[in-house]
């Protein structure tokens, strides 16, 4: 009996160990395909970086600035729920006039400049004076429609980062 009972803890140590690297294997995969993700829309809407200048100043597609204030917007919020996640998508799709898929893999671009700019707050800052260097203000009404679309799914008022955020803007289109 004893040595059933040493062989079914050995077996379920085994088990155990090979489910945990079959999870780390899986994790591993997702961090690619995000990758991958990130590559592909990068190519998709012509974004091309420069090795020794920073991602954001190699914008020259406003759609990219836009959908990366927006994220950087929305995580301004203490704790952004699915439905303002997909409310900002539906922004992006409806006031740039791309598919459904197509703003979903610019707004995984602009989260990727939001990381590139090391937060939300510095990543609206610099993409909003890149994205008035570009068009001079042409954009600020669809960007602005996008921003109200994730308030309105919001559940409650902006919080001062929010609001910050939007002077941010403001100073950078060099409205009064």
């Amino acid at each position: 009996m004893p040595l059933l009972i040493t062989i079914l803890g050995i077996i379920s140590a085994v088990g155990f160990w090979i489910w945990r690297a079959r999870n780390a294997a899986d994790a591993a995969h997702e961090i690619l395909d995000v990758a991958g993700d990130i590559r592909a829309a990068a190519r998709r809407f012509g974004f091309r970086r420069n090795q020794n200048r920073h991602p954001v100043e190699d914008i020259e597609d406003p759609n990219i600035a836009i959908a990366g204030i927006a994220v950087s917007f929305l995580e301004l919020d203490d704790y952004p729920t699915h439905e303002e996640k997909d409310a900002m998508i539906r922004g992006i799709q409806s006031e740039l006039g791309l598919s459904l898929d197509d703003a979903s893999e610019i707004a995984v671009l602009g989260r990727w400049m939001m990381t590139q700019c090391n937060g939300a707050q510095q990543g609206i800052d610099r993409m909003a004076h890149k994205l008035y260097k570009l068009d001079k203000g042409g954009s600020f009404t669809p960007l602005m429609s996008v921003l109200k679309t994730i308030l309105n799914e919001a559940e409650g008022p902006m919080n001062a980062n929010q609001k910050s955020a939007l002077d941010d803007i403001q100073t950078a289109f060099k409205i009064s």
